[in-house]
């Protein structure tokens, strides 16, 4: 089961471009709600997550995702993610982050050690042995990427990850995207 965390202020395209990328991949992905199920985006979406944080079962986690936006920092004190996210980097299972959200990763100490990339301005937060500026970053088990615009970038390198590059590259031709 791949987690995607949702937390109030999160940066919807980042968020839900990725639910459905992966979703078309045939992943199962559940989002789950930080504090509730209602949750609002940071441009005033509201979104009805699928799961509570109570639902979380961690021995079926498979990957987390954590979008970005104003909403980092109520995700950064979510313990069910925290816990969530060590699960995932004790069994060397795939961690995503992507915008600000990095930086929880980093405030971690889950970077050391790795490259990753950022929304311009989180640099310092990360504690990565190299920030490369990149628009998506794959250092061992942890994909990182930069901020909105490259929202389906991102998406897609987790279906590679996942799946491998031939489905990842049907659903980039199937979507369009050049």
């Amino acid at each position: 089961m791949i987690y995607l965390f949702l937390a109030d202020g999160f940066e919807e395209i980042e968020a839900l471009a990725t639910v459905d990328v992966l979703r078309r991949a045939g992943a199962e992905l559940r989002t789950v709600g930080v504090g509730k199920k209602q949750i609002v985006g940071s441009h005033g979406i509201p979104v009805t997550a699928d799961l509570e944080e109570r639902e979380v079962e961690l021995s079926q986690i498979d990957m987390v995702i954590l979008p970005g936006g104003p909403g980092t920092k109520d995700l950064e004190r979510c313990e069910t993610m925290r816990t969530a996210v060590r699960t995932c980097a004790q069994q060397g299972k795939p961690i995503a982050a992507i915008c600000a959200a990095p930086s929880i990763l980093g405030h971690m100490g889950l970077l050391k050690g790795h490259e990753a990339t950022c929304f311009p301005g989180y640099e310092e937060e990360l504690g990565a042995q190299r920030v490369t500026g990149e628009a998506v970053c794959v250092s061992g088990t942890i994909i990182t990427g930069k901020g909105a615009g490259v929202a389906v970038d991102f998406a897609l390198k987790l279906v590679e990850v996942l799946y491998g590059s031939e489905k990842s590259e049907a659903i980039r031709k199937n979507m369009q995207c050049m």
